[in-house]
């Protein structure tokens, strides 16, 4: 373990709690190493006398994956009452094997407890080997460029609620050494190793197998690969942005669609799904978008054609994609 580490970590929550003046800290836990780490370094911070008055508390989501999960549970209590510290434990009862469903019970739950009771802060252990993972992941889905990159390290997530993730600048290595050195209560998860779960097979075979015959430093080039990605992907939202608010109707929803069709693709796809977000609170797919846009270039929709999704038509008007609301 690197002093320096550590250092690092504390200095990047300290800075974001004087920012928002956090007075009390949700961290979201598994009983695995990067969670068990978290927990050192902010018991650690709790002893300084300038952040004494900070109120930390611990949440955890028992999935119900494994046959010992109430000893892991079990482990988890006796580790929170040594430090004198506080835990809710959330119970899921319809047990899925599913991440995607998974993850999203979890965030579902961590949020709506943040919000009853007034976290302004929930942070997570997510290191730099989770986002590669998610990276390949989503690549694997085929998912777009601002897929590849969704583990930011702090974002807002709900109102004053924002989510912290220090780790994401340290692999998974690095974090398991200094646990060690810390001589930190480490739980063996077995869930780690079911490979019905994507994820885990990705972790144990498709990785290591290419670190050993195609590149040893994939993790390194991925990371670059996300870097690069976030910067081209920030470029194309503000690209975005300005576009749709220069072609947006003034009083009507609709947008110039005239204007928007001289443009690149890619803008007319992503300005359409902003469209229909920020009037319709819907989130198109990006291929339904596609088939809309190719429909629209042809020309092959007109007052008396629509196109449908859901409740609401889209068409063209005077050069206006409009849309109304299905009676």
């Amino acid at each position: 373990m690197k002093k320096l580490n550590l250092e690092k970590i504390e200095k990047l929550i300290t800075s974001f709690i004087d920012k928002y003046n956090i007075k009390n800290i949700l961290l979201a836990i598994s009983g695995g190493q990067d969670s068990i780490y978290l927990i050192k370094i902010l018991e650690k911070l709790k002893k300084k006398s300038y952040y004494q008055h900070l109120q930390t508390s611990y949440i955890y989501i028992d999935h119900q994956w494994k046959n010992n999960s109430k000893k892991q549970i079990k482990h988890i209590i006796n580790y929170i009452t040594l430090i004198n510290a506080n835990i809710i434990i959330y119970q899921i009862n319809k047990i899925t094997l599913s991440e995607d469903e998974c993850r999203k019970y979890r965030y579902n739950i961590i949020l709506q407890h943040a919000i009853k009771y007034k976290f302004k802060l929930i942070i997570t252990g997510h290191n730099s080997t989770d986002k590669v993972e998610t990276c390949l992941q989503n690549l694997i889905k085929g998912s777009g460029i601002e897929s590849l990159n969704n583990l930011a390290m702090k974002s807002k997530i709900f109102q004053e609620i924002f989510i912290l993730r220090p780790l994401l600048k340290l692999n998974r290595t690095t974090i398991y050494w200094s646990c060690k050195k810390l001589y930190l209560p480490i739980w063996s998860d077995s869930t780690n190793y079911f490979y019905k779960i994507q994820r885990n097979r990705i972790r144990q075979e498709f990785i290591p197998y290419i670190k050993q015959y195609l590149h040893k430093n994939i993790e390194n080039n991925i990371q670059f690969l996300i870097n690069n990605y976030h910067y081209q992907n920030e470029y194309i939202k503000q690209n975005v942005i300005k576009l749709y608010l220069k072609s947006k109707h003034n009083e009507r929803t609709a947008i110039d669609y005239a204007k928007i069709n001289k443009q690149n693709f890619i803008l007319q796809i992503k300005t359409i799904q902003l469209f229909c977000f920020h009037n319709l609170q819907i989130y198109l797919e990006t291929q339904k978008i596609i088939k809309v846009v190719k429909k629209l270039n042809e020309k092959l929709i007109n007052s008396s054609k629509m196109v449908s999704h859901s409740n609401f038509n889209f068409f063209i008007h005077k050069n206006w994609l409009c849309v109304s609301i299905k009676t």
